[in-house]
C-alpha cells in the first residue's frame, strides 16, 4: 500500500466530494484539506472549482496561502480545476479586488471566459497524454488560458482556446472532469505524484 499517494482536495469551497470520490477512483488515498497542517501530510493536491475569488479570500483567511505557495515552489504535484486552474495561475487578466493566487503555472488566466452559469456546457476534449480517446469536459463558468510562458506545456485546446495547461509537476484544466465518471485526469495526476512521491 506505499505506492498509493496521499492527495488532498482543497476543501475550502467548491466540488470537493466528486473530488474525492475521483480519486479514490484512480487508486489515491484521498482527504479533504483546509489546514496547513493537513496540507503538509499529503503528497499531491487539488484546488477544486468553485468561485476563485472566494477560495482566494478563503485561503487567506485560514491560513493556508503561503503554505500552498511554499509546497507548489518546493514541486508538491498540484491539479487545478476551473477556478483552480485560476488560483494556479501567475497572472489573472481581470482579476476581482483582492483576488490573489497561488502560481505554479507560467500563465496568463481570463476567468469566466466561456460565459456566465447559464451558458455552460459539456464537450469532448482531446488531452496529450491521456489515452483512449477525448476527455468529457464540463465547462461552468470556465477560464480559458491566453497565453503561456515558455515552461508551460498545452495539452488541449477547445474552440481555439487553450483549456488544459502543464508545467512540471502543475496541472491545470478549465474543465470539470471530476463532474462526468471519467476519472482518466485524475489518473493521469495520481500518475504524476506517485512519480514524485
Amino acid at each position: 500500500m506505499s505506492d498509493t499517494p496521499v492527495i488532498g482536495v482543497l476543501a475550502l469551497q467548491g466540488d470537493v466530494r466528486e473530488h474525492l470520490i475521483a480519486l479514490a477512483s484512480a487508486d489515491a488515498q484521498a482527504r479533504p484539506v483546509r489546514r496547513p497542517e493537513e496540507l503538509a501530510e499529503v503528497d499531491g493536491l487539488v484546488i477544486p472549482g468553485g468561485e476563485s475569488t472566494t477560495m482566494s479570500k478563503l485561503a487567506v483567511l485560514f491560513g493556508m496561502m503561503e503554505p500552498l505557495r511554499e509546497r507548489v515552489r518546493a514541486g508538491m504535484p498540484v491539479y487545478g480545476t476551473c477556478a483552480g486552474m485560476i488560483l494556479l495561475a501567475e497572472k489573472i487578466l481581470d482579476p476581482r479586488s483582492g483576488q490573489e493566487t497561488v502560481g505554479g503555472i507560467d500563465m496568463i488566466v481570463r476567468r469566466n471566459a466561456f460565459g456566465r452559469q447559464n451558458e455552460s456546457f459539456e464537450a469532448a476534449v482531446e488531452v496529450d497524454g491521456i489515452d483512449g480517446g477525448p476527455v468529457e469536459g464540463v465547462f461552468i463558468r470556465a477560464p480559458w488560458v491566453e497565453s503561456v510562458g515558455a515552461e508551460a506545456e498545452v495539452i488541449a485546446e477547445h474552440g481555439g482556446h487553450i483549456v488544459a495547461v502543464r508545467q512540471r509537476n502543475v496541472l491545470a484544466t478549465s474543465f470539470h472532469p471530476e463532474l462526468t465518471g471519467d476519472h482518466r485526469m485524475h489518473g493521469l495526476f495520481v500518475e504524476m505524484v506517485r512519480a514524485v512521491k
